[in-house]
């Protein structure tokens, strides 16, 4: 058996010593790549952010509400491409330090895949909320009737949507369980009136004087730069039990609808009245079928 000697150590220890200074030399460099990579990825998306807020179709009229949107998305694709460089230089770096990554590769599949299937709820709502931003469905301050319950919208997030109805309650919405979503407030909003006269009255008469309380309502100082158009009458939309309706549209800026049309109503009512222009109350005709009874018989 050969003896020990400095001079049998020294070669496999120089050869060693190679092989781990190539390796640390091959980690570093794999490192290095990786912090490149994440910053030209974060340089682009600064870049991306600034391109989609110029060409944003919504930054004339929200332009805190269009940026808020995109540094969101552009946020998760950062963090994205940060786990994914990171977790192939991970890799790399392993297969490098000499460990068989095969067998980590399919435990984490097997992991991931059970994961997976008990959380395939989360990643629906994830999913479904990163299309609600990206499509730009609805925003928060939006109005909106999500599965039948309507308020406004308080806060959006990648797994929820949360919502106040008119009485204060709070509601919180999955995104991956929306599956109905009306959006009231979007680019503008209107105003629906359904007015009921009297049938002696002349509805063109009742026409015009709408159309005149409107051009008051927007010369008013308050409520004119919350209109965006003259009021649109659709004319006699149907003879009620009592009344003849005739429908009409205010356009407005969004949440504005409701307190227009409370003030137009107002404003409306009273030219009504100094007109004599009649709101009509419900009445019954009754008609008696024969001959009336005779008085006094029996």
């Amino acid at each position: 058996m050969a003896s020990l000697t400095w001079e049998n150590l020294e070669p496999l220890l120089r050869s060693y010593g190679v092989s781990i200074g190539m390796a640390l030399g091959h980690i570093i460099v794999f490192v290095l790549a990786g912090w490149i990579a994440v910053r030209m990825i974060r340089r682009a998306l600064t870049k991306l952010t600034e391109i989609l807020e110029r060409v944003s179709p919504e930054r004339a009229t929200s332009a805190e509400a269009s940026e808020k949107r995109i540094k969101t998305l552009t946020g998760l694709l950062g963090a994205l491409s940060k786990v994914a460089i990171w977790g192939l230089v991970s890799v790399v770096i392993l297969t490098e330090m000499g460990f068989d990554i095969a067998p980590i590769l399919a435990g984490a599949g097997i992991a991931g895949l059970a994961v997976g299937f008990g959380a395939q709820n989360l990643v629906r709502d994830v999913i479904s909320g990163f299309f609600i931003v990206l499509e730009n469905q609805v925003r928060v301050g939006d109005v909106a009737t999500i599965n039948g319950i309507g308020g406004q919208v308080e806060s959006i997030t990648f797994r929820t949507l949360v919502l106040r109805d008119i009485e204060g309650a709070v509601h919180v919405f999955p995104n991956g369980a929306i599956t109905s979503l009306s959006n009231q407030t979007t680019g503008w909003s209107a105003c629906v009136l359904n007015i009921g006269v009297a049938y002696h009255q002349d509805t063109d008469e009742v026409v015009r004087v709408m159309t005149e309380v409107h051009a008051e309502l927007m010369k008013d100082k308050v409520y004119g730069p919350k209109l965006i158009s003259p009021i649109e009458v659709l004319g006699v939309d149907d003879f009620a039990d009592s009344s003849v309706i005739i429908k009409a549209r205010l356009k407005t800026e969004p949440v504005q609808q409701w307190s227009v049309g409370r003030e137009y109503r107002r404003r409306l009512k009273k030219e009504f009245d100094r007109r004599g222009i009649e709101l009509p109350f419900p009445q019954r005709t009754l008609h008696f079928a024969g001959n009336p009874p005779v008085a006094g018989a029996a």
